[in-house]
């Protein structure tokens, strides 16, 4: 494999889609800084579930200042009360303006990078720097549901589960700010169909064209 001195890629998908796993894949095979943002959002809600501030952006602003993304990957973010909470946040500009902040500064200062999320290639890495190749992830509903009801250890029924992820989908793909959506070149990796050695294969060959 070839020595790499910049790369940077924009992975963004549907919940569940398999996108963080493949990111992180990709990030160790290739040696790149990985950032997720969906753990940003989550993390966010969290501060504002357990805190209720009476001020969230001031609140939000001061806690993301003194922070590290280190810190935030280290911490359990994945229940069904907070991803039911992030869909609503994830709508609000002001919001959006302070995370997309505190990832454009880490962004900025690395070179070799993995962002994941849901508007990256659209917004945070499509200049000042742009990704070098970005992925669509998809996966069918129902793959996507098991998944995610397994990485909530079955606490929660699959069905509600599935309409949850069916609900926050569709909130991103319809909400005025940043919206999901697949920019065009974007490649698209369909991962109920692929196992991960395939996507990271997949993957992988659409990289090695362009370093």
């Amino acid at each position: 494999m070839k020595k790499i001195n910049k790369l940077i890629i924009a992975c963004d998908g549907e919940s569940a889609s398999g996108k963080s796993t493949a990111a992180k894949l990709i990030s160790k095979k290739y040696g790149l800084l990985l950032i997720n943002s969906g753990l940003l959002y989550r993390f966010a809600s969290k501060l504002i579930l357990n805190n209720k501030p009476k001020n969230v952006i001031s609140y939000l602003n001061s806690k993301f200042k003194t922070i590290s993304y280190k810190k935030i990957s280290r911490l359990n973010l994945h229940s069904e009360k907070i991803s039911n909470h992030v869909s609503t946040l994830a709508k609000d500009k002001k919001v959006r303006n302070i995370i997309n902040n505190f990832q454009k500064k880490i962004i900025k200062s690395n070179k070799k990078i993995c962002v994941e999320g849901r508007d990256i290639a659209s917004k945070i890495l499509s200049k000042n720097p742009k990704y070098d190749i970005a992925f669509y992830f998809k996966c069918n509903i129902d793959v996507a549901s098991y998944r995610r009801w397994l990485d909530l250890k079955k606490r929660v029924s699959l069905k509600k589960v599935r309409k949850s992820l069916q609900n926050r989908t569709f909130m991103d793909k319809k909400r005025k700010h940043s919206p999901l959506k697949k920019v065009k070149g974007a490649i698209l990796i369909q991962t109920d169909k692929l196992s991960k050695k395939d996507v990271l294969l997949k993957m992988s060959k659409n990289i090695e064209k362009i370093i």
